[in-house]
């Protein structure tokens, strides 16, 4: 918990710095993203589930919406867990919302809950995660799809 607040801090001083800004910022630069988990709620709750998910990741997206990414959250069952990956954005072109599409490998199911999630051979499983945002300045926010299973909000800042 205490790390939470530490990231809230940081993202509260971030963002004072760039509402300070003149939002100058090329699109044709690509930016860096950091966000957290607000919102987790499972399709088919159970006492067992976490739905605190403390997740933190950062993305790299460059000018032609290609991006790469990792994070670090607490599964289902509170397990640490590592996603690294990469993906693509479809922005709008009429409004701030856009569409992103990520793969890659997600680590951290161990013990009971390996079978918990498809092809979890030695603890690495392949994922594909949809997802659709929104953003406004340097702000942004996500509704994220995980599998069948959990819808998840995220929040954060783009530099």
């Amino acid at each position: 918990m205490k790390y939470i607040g530490i990231c809230y801090l940081l993202i509260l001083a971030y963002t004072s710095s760039a509402l300070a800004q003149d939002g100058t910022q090329q699109k044709d630069d690509g930016f860096w993203y950091v966000q957290t988990s607000v919102y987790t709620r499972h399709f088919s709750p159970d006492p067992e589930h976490n739905n605190n998910q403390d997740l933190i990741g950062i993305e790299r997206h460059d000018a032609s919406n290609w991006l790469f990414g990792a994070a670090t959250f607490r599964n289902s069952f509170r397990q640490r867990s590592y996603y690294a990956y990469a993906g693509k954005r479809f922005d709008s072109d009429t409004y701030p919302v856009y569409l992103k599409l990520t793969g890659g490998l997600l680590e951290g199911y161990h013990g009971d809950y390996q079978d918990k999630i498809p092809l979890n051979r030695f603890g690495v499983a392949p994922v594909i995660i949809p997802s659709i945002g929104a953003y406004y300045g340097p702000v942004a926010a996500e509704l994220v799809l995980l599998g069948f299973n959990a819808a998840m909000i995220t929040t954060g800042l783009r530099f």
